[in-house]
């Protein structure tokens, strides 16, 4: 029950200024704690998550606890069943206590809707935490609970965790199976965790994972050893790192590349071989966002036709491309995913792991135009997608995992992400590689504790 009431404590002291939450429901948190504690009185089993808190991102089904979508069309929404993933962290003892904010439907990179506002970085409350699982890794970051579950269609868990400075895991196609999902023979989203360490993540990860009939990905897709190596770390001696600073980008923020850079040389003195990759990839955001964008205009249309302009200019902006789109766009898309998916993995044949900066600079502000141009380094770079998040959409189409740890803070006190990828159903190797950096370079002292919220940037709130 304490635990309950310390992180009600400190959403009560946050939620103000950071905006992370669209729904919140310690009263029935607070019963399912007291039913823990009976539990752990009576000497009964419990799970390996007895008593956790946890949130879940507003795009994700939750029994009884209003599910919005970020969207007025779903306003009242309460759900009669979880999601697959959330049901097994219930079993598992975790307590849910709130819904994370989301931009309408996951649709952009910023935190962001009609339905509820702005959320804001914990780290300067001027600057986006990123999306769409933003209100999930600003709750993370800022001490509001241990562990949230956010939603990753072309960087929605690595970008905001990158951005705020916490760990975000998109783990291999099916691993945790999607059974909300419509399109899920097309399935470019993904159910993963977002924590302040890997430890907590990898856990997580392990109990959501496992085949569910409403997901044919999740059939022969079990992983073993992912909690174990997240909490140990593996041997990364001889390991082979193929860095990519640029993918399919041309700009990168200098200091974000020079933060990166001295992450991986935490894991070459633990024994890895680290090795520029050279060959350039080409821009992948046109394969992407036909496929993307087509579904927005069908899935979202009959909500477009209800609300009209209570729906999230953006998104509209973006179905309406969709609709631009033929038949033929769409299968020369899903052909160059194919081309994708076996570029990267002919450099998987010559590497064990590749990494990547997550972002090409941190944190943008938190009023930024999502269909502007975005500055690197002071040059207009593209928009968000070509320019900001170029390396996190192409591992959502090839099915790649990827997660994202802190690299490093700025001079100005903003959040890095060093990127990981690795081949396919090698989420234990790539959680244990990175708790290993974790161990070798440790970022807790890093954490927001309980002073003001923004202040670590230099900003009140």
């Amino acid at each position: 029950m304490e635990i309950i009431d310390a992180i009600a404590t400190r959403v009560e002291a946050t939620e103000p200024v950071l905006n992370a939450f669209i729904t919140l429901d310690f009263e029935r948190a607070r019963a399912a704690a007291l039913a823990a504690e009976k539990k752990v009185v009576s000497g009964l089993p419990l799970g390996p998550l007895h008593g956790v808190p946890f949130s879940v991102k507003d795009l994700l089904d939750t029994e009884g606890l209003r599910t919005t979508f970020g969207s007025f069309a779903f306003e009242h929404n309460v759900p009669t069943r979880s999601t697959a993933a959330v049901r097994r962290l219930v079993a598992a003892g975790a307590i849910l206590f709130g819904k994370t904010t989301t931009p309408e439907f996951g649709h952009k990179p910023l935190t962001e809707a009609p339905l509820f506002g702005r959320t804001a970085n914990p780290w300067d409350l001027g600057r986006t935490p990123g999306g769409s699982s933003g209100g999930a890794a600003a709750a993370a970051a800022s001490g509001c609970g241990p562990l949230s579950i956010g939603t990753d269609g072309g960087g929605s868990t690595r970008i905001p965790a990158a951005a705020c400075g916490v760990v975000g895991v998109k783990q291999t196609l099916g691993v945790v199976p999607h059974d909300q999902t419509p399109d899920v023979f097309g399935l470019l989203a993904y159910i993963g965790p977002i924590a302040r360490n890997v430890s907590d993540a990898g856990l997580a990860l392990e109990l959501m994972a496992g085949p569910d009939r409403a997901d044919p990905h999740s059939y022969g897709r079990e992983i073993s050893g992912v909690a174990a190596a997240s909490l140990h770390g593996l041997s990364v001696k001889g390991l082979r790192i193929g860095y990519l600073p640029l993918l399919g980008n041309v700009r990168i923020d200098p200091e974000t590349r020079s933060l990166v850079e001295g992450a991986l040389t935490a894991l070459e003195h633990e024994g890895a071989n680290i090795e520029i990759i050279t060959e350039a990839l080409p821009p992948t955001y046109h394969i992407w966002g036909p496929l993307t964008f087509s579904i927005w205009a069908q899935r979202f249309a009959r909500h477009e036709q209800t609300l009209g302009d209570r729906m999230s200019s953006s998104l509209r902006r973006w179905m309406a491309e969709g609709r631009t789109a033929t038949a033929l766009d769409v299968q020369a898309a899903m052909e160059g995913r194919t081309t994708l998916y076996r570029h990267i993995e002919s450099w998987l044949a010559r590497f064990d792991v590749l990494a990547t900066p997550t972002l090409s600079r941190p944190a943008v502000e938190i009023d930024h135009d999502p269909a502007g141009e975005v500055e690197v380094d002071g040059v207009p770079s593209g928009g968000l997608r070509e320019g900001w998040y170029p390396y996190t959409h192409p591992f959502n189409l090839t099915g790649h995992p990827a997660l994202t740890v802190p690299a490093g803070w700025t001079h100005d006190g903003l959040p890095v992400g060093l990127q990981l990828v690795g081949g396919y159903l090698s989420d234990a190797q790539l959680l244990g590689v990175a708790r290993t950096y974790e161990l070798a370079r440790p970022w807790h002292d890093r954490y927001l504790g309980l002073e003001p919220v923004g202040s670590a940037a230099g900003v009140s709130p």
